[in-house]
């Protein structure tokens, strides 16, 4: 329970600082520390995402850094392929997604370095 609630609060740091902390930093996390597969730590990510999203965008609200037209303009189309996106995960392999996560991830990095 400590790991998952270590796990949690940096991925809320993250979050805050940075815009992120599901896919980059809890479900690497709870693969590598927890031992949960792709699919769990993917939907548990997920999950806790709603709540940090809620709590930063409220947070952020209350600044009055928040474009809620802008907001609905990315959220809406992102519930669409989020959908999409569970449907695809569920017809690969776990190997597949793991390898497709992991060049993403590193193609990332390699983008923020240059």
């Amino acid at each position: 329970m400590l790991v998952l609630l270590a796990i949690g609060l940096v991925a809320g740091v993250f979050s805050a600082l940075f815009g992120v902390g599901g896919g980059i930093i809890i479900v690497p996390l709870l693969v590598a520390l927890v031992g949960f597969d792709g699919r769990r730590a993917t939907g548990t990510s997920l999950a806790a995402i709603g709540i940090t999203a809620g709590a930063g965008a409220v947070a952020y609200g209350l600044h009055g850094d928040v474009k809620l037209g802008s907001a609905a303009l990315i959220g809406l189309p992102a519930a669409v392929g989020a959908l999409g996106g569970v449907a695809l995960q569920q017809r690969l392999q776990t190997r597949t997604l793991t390898i497709g996560f992991s060049l993403l991830l590193a193609a990332v990095g390699i983008r923020l370095l240059v």
